[in-house]
């Protein structure tokens, strides 16, 4: 057991399509982060017998080469498997007002073959 804890203590690993084309920045020092939503859903019995779909909304952070990957690999639509961790942040909005959001920064990804991907040729 003690070796799982070392292994799994912040560990997200989700499967789903990009909501939107990532969004790229460049910081400082040539520092890249990219920036997007991912949708996943589940389909599960409703209590009268119908299947339902639930969609949740996730956001998306890459930094340094993994960004760099996404800017050239991903577009809206996308599916893909990600790996990361969840990480907890505020921020005060323009007006003022405290927020609070989570995000998974993501540490790995697998494009799958769809659509909103970029072929491994053309992103090289």
């Amino acid at each position: 057991m003690e070796n799982t804890e070392k292994t799994i203590r912040n560990r997200v690993q989700l499967m789903g399509n990009l909501g939107m084309d990532p969004e790229v920045r460049e910081y400082d020092g040539g520092k890249k982060m990219a920036r997007f939503r991912l949708a996943t859903n589940e389909r599960f019995p409703y209590g009268d017998g119908q299947m339902k779909e639930d969609t949740q909304w996730h956001g998306i952070v890459a930094w340094g080469r993994v960004a760099e990957q996404v800017a050239r690999q991903l577009r809206k639509g996308a599916r893909i498997a990600l790996e990361g961790r969840l990480v907890h942040r505020t921020y005060e909005t323009k007006e003022g007002q405290k927020r609070y959001t989570t995000e998974v920064v993501m540490n790995s990804f697998e494009a799958m073959a769809t659509t909103g991907s970029v072929p491994a040729e053309a992103a090289a």
